[in-house]
């Protein structure tokens, strides 16, 4: 079973890590917080702080912190159930967390040079904050699943599916919005847009995955 082969006690201390970050972004950012939450349904949001945002936020900084830890310790969990049982060892994890922080970040900055070289940072600066965004809240309703899923309830192939089923559809509202946004010009552009799915958006995946799937 999966829970011989884990350690609750560094789940634990990752745990409160996560809940201290979100706590401090919403004491030290109320308003930014409450209309956060509700990223989703609202775009009151994106429309007010992209306007605002800086290339280092305090407010997405805590947020992209739990963001990493949460999908570091559900893409360990899932891992163990889907594909085979692994012993949590720290350092192991450590690689696994420096390896999803530094595949977002990369992701970003090479955006953001794309931005740069084809002299449309306006454009890509609102796109990556809109991504970002619902990548961050994806990060804030993983943190519930992953404590469920270490302390509640057995992870088992159903529920990893369905949680990884809603992530991917959090995501997938944030790139309609942002079409939306940018309809006009997207559609004025739509070989380079697809292009720019398949090879950012899609490509670093399917080569993550594929690495991850090799035994």
């Amino acid at each position: 079973m999966l829970r011989e082969v884990i350690s609750n006690e560094w789940f634990t201390v990752l745990i409160v890590v996560g809940l201290i970050a979100i706590t401090m972004s919403k004491q030290f950012f109320p308003a930014r917080f409450n209309d956060f939450i509700a990223v989703l349904g609202n775009s009151k949001y994106l429309k007010i702080y992209s306007r605002d945002q800086k290339f280092i936020d305090g407010f997405d900084s805590l947020l992209f912190l739990n963001l990493i830890i949460s999908l570091s310790v559900f893409g360990f969990l899932a891992y163990s159930t889907l594909v085979q049982p692994i012993k949590f060892e720290i350092l192991l994890f450590s690689k696994i967390i420096f390896g999803v922080a530094a595949l977002v970040l990369i992701k970003v900055l090479f955006e953001r040079l794309i931005g740069s070289l084809f002299d449309i940072d306006k454009i890509i600066d609102q796109y990556l904050f809109q991504k970002t965004s619902y990548l961050n809240f994806s990060g804030f309703i993983l943190l519930p699943i992953n404590i469920l899923l270490l302390y509640a309830v057995t992870p088992s192939k159903s529920i990893l599916f369905v949680s990884i089923g809603l992530i991917i559809l959090i995501n997938l509202v944030g790139l309609i919005t942002s079409f939306k946004n940018h309809q006009k010009l997207i559609l004025n552009n739509l070989f380079y847009f697809i292009l720019y799915l398949c090879a950012l958006e899609i490509g670093p995946y399917l080569i993550l995955y594929k690495i991850i799937t090799i035994n």
